[in-house]
């Protein structure tokens, strides 16, 4: 599954597994000021005129740490004037400092500790802050998980692929939350925090949305085929209001958390909201199924109340951030109009619209994979316990193959790594699609295995592409303007990721021809017989005694369509332009403001 970023701390879903791992800290050393005989024109312009105020300090090393937006020290071929203001710097020091510098912020990027220093300890109020981290995105995960996980292969029985394609509408405001991000950022009431006035309401909201459906859910799971709009429409907003959420815990955690500790920010979004993903997909079709119950002498955990519990939760943590004190933060004076403007003036540049084509198109080759192929495997007899003990086993290596590939996308090419898992990713999507075409019907230990070898080959090549570009994204945003910057371009991919969806699920219906053939007599196709496409055509067909024939799976003509566009705009767009544009100066992806 492909992850889903969200903005400048942002890692998954669809999911969501934004995973930080291997991204650049976030604390620079912070500068003592210079004297006077050590200042030139052109660093004193640097110095006041641009907000990179941490510097290299001619005293000895501190502890004292300055947030910044992460910049890398490595140009495209040209430099910057940062980077020229930051090369003048460092001709003021000494031998030995330079090379000092050198090794601790230009060969790591970022800045760091001192080398044989080690880092300051966590204090308890800061390990606690962290803890709530975790557990606010823990409760934005579960909504998540639940529309773009556990509830399709729910419903699946009992709705057609086109009314699934209908639901799955619901997942797609998480990644279109910049459009009101810039109102999250700017409207508050300063008596209750500036981030606590968007996270009490919404979390508020999030549990008694949850109330509500585990009220409804046995009435509308009765028929769903006559409530797909209204399922779609709560879920819809239970993820409009969890994305809410999002944005105000982002912004939270930068002041939250100390300077020093801010890089810890990532690791507990991708803890809390890859736990609650998780927690609603996996743990819950497993806990949901009752082949498990009967096997193990549990009770069977239903949606209600899965949905009630995690009600509780909400307003229990609502209650704790009552008296949770939020830290004082300044207000940038900009209007909400002018962030706008800023994301008007970053899509007018040529290069982002070419980043955007390559983002939003080059990810159909294998998105009849990510959307189609596991419920085609339900629906060819796989239990859905045992598709949950494939995610379960895939889980760990998404989150090792992130730290891994870490490194790999630190270098002069931050795209590469995702570039050279195209080809293995469309590889392994063919694979899925031979095998729902000769899937067996009794899945042997095998089979299973090799199964489950080509969910983790297929996830660890997705891991390895977000990765590369969330290294690339925060290569290019601009320090002046990085957080709209940097989710803007997050939700380049996040929309890549998520609008192919309605169109394969929708198009396996529409390319699928199916008939009913009679028991009684194979050749007959009488005034009786029907479609076996719809769910209420299957109906049917099974309540006169026939039997559906599939004579055209249109599963197959979509993977192979997507396939196959996918090759082709990778060979003649994707690889041109993803080397030329790592390829430009970072001057070139400057906003003139």
């Amino acid at each position: 599954m492909e992850p889903v970023l969200g903005d400048t701390l942002s890692v998954s879903s669809t999911g969501l597994q934004n995973l930080a791992l291997g991204s650049p800290r976030t604390p620079r050393f912070a500068a003592t000021p210079r004297t006077a005989s050590f200042v030139t024109p052109r660093t004193a312009r640097f110095s006041f005129a641009t907000p990179r105020t941490a510097r290299f300090s001619f005293t000895p090393r501190t502890s004292t740490f300055a947030p910044r937006t992460p910049r890398s020290a490595v140009s495209y071929g040209g430099k910057s004037e940062d980077e020229l203001g930051d090369e003048d710097e460092i001709t003021l020091l000494g031998e030995e400092q330079r090379r000092q510098y050198e090794a601790d912020v230009l060969e790591d990027g970022f800045g760091g500790y001192g080398p044989g220093m080690p880092p300051p300890p966590i204090s308890w109020e800061e390990k606690c802050n962290m803890a709530l981290l975790c557990i606010l995105y823990l409760i934005q995960g579960i909504p998540l998980g639940l529309a773009l996980g556990s509830m399709p292969f729910i419903l699946q029985n009992q709705l057609s692929y086109s009314q699934l394609a209908t639901f799955a509408l619901s997942g797609y405001p998480y990644s279109l939350k910049l459009l009101w991000s810039p109102i999250v950022d700017s409207v508050f009431f300063s008596s209750i925090g500036r981030r606590k006035s968007w996270i009490i309401p919404m979390q508020l909201t999030i549990g008694t949305l949850m109330l509500y459906i585990s009220h409804n859910i046995q009435r509308l799971m009765d028929d769903p085929s006559q409530h797909v709009t209204h399922l779609t429409n709560v879920f819809t907003a239970l993820v409009f209001f969890s994305a809410t959420q999002d944005i105000a815990v982002d912004g939270w955690a930068l002041t939250l958390l100390s300077p020093e500790n801010l890089s810890y920010a990532s690791t507990c979004q991708t803890i809390g909201l890859n736990s609650g993903y998780f927690t609603s997909y996996t743990v819950f079709l497993a806990l949901n199924s009752e082949a498990i119950a009967s096997k193990w002498g549990l009770p069977r955990l239903t949606l209600a109340a899965y949905l009630k519990f995690w009600c509780l939760v909400s307003y229990s943590v609502s209650i704790w951030l009552l008296f949770k004190k939020e830290r004082a933060e300044p207000v940038k004076d900009i209007s909400i109009k002018e962030v706008y403007k800023q994301i008007w003036n970053i899509c007018k540049m040529r290069h982002v619209q070419a980043l955007m084509i390559m983002f939003v198109f080059g990810k159909i080759g294998f998105a009849a994979n990510d959307a189609a192929t596991s419920l085609k495997m339900v629906e060819k007899g796989l239990k859905r316990e045992d598709l949950a003990v494939a995610v379960l086993i895939n889980f760990p290596f998404q989150i090792v193959g992130g730290w891994l590939v870490g490194s790999w996308s630190r270098g002069e090419y931050p795209l590469r790594p995702w570039l050279y898992t195209f080809w293995p990713r469309m590889l392994f999507a063919f694979t899925a699609m031979l095998i729902v075409y000769w899937f067996p019907k009794s899945v042997t230990p095998a089979f299973f295995v090799f199964l489950v070898v080509n969910t983790v080959l297929t996830s660890f090549t997705s891991t390895i592409q977000f990765v590369g570009s969330s290294a690339f994204f925060t290569r290019i945003s601009d320090p002046v303007i990085g957080g709209t910057y940097m989710t803007l371009l997050n939700t380049f991919s996040n929309i890549g990721t998520m609008w192919p969806k309605w169109f394969v699920l929708k198009s396996v219906d529409m390319y699928t021809i199916a008939t009913c053939q009679i028991a009684d007599d194979a050749d007959y196709f009488g005034e009786l017989a029907t479609e076996c496409v719809s769910k209420a055509g299957k109906k049917l067909c099974a309540d006169i005694g026939g039997e559906c024939l599939v004579i055209r799976d249109g599963y197959y003509f979509v993977s192979t369509a997507c396939l196959a566009f996918g090759v082709i705009f990778m060979v003649l767009y994707t690889i041109p332009t993803a080397w030329r544009l790592q390829g430009l100066p970072l001057t070139a992806w400057r906003v003139k403001l």
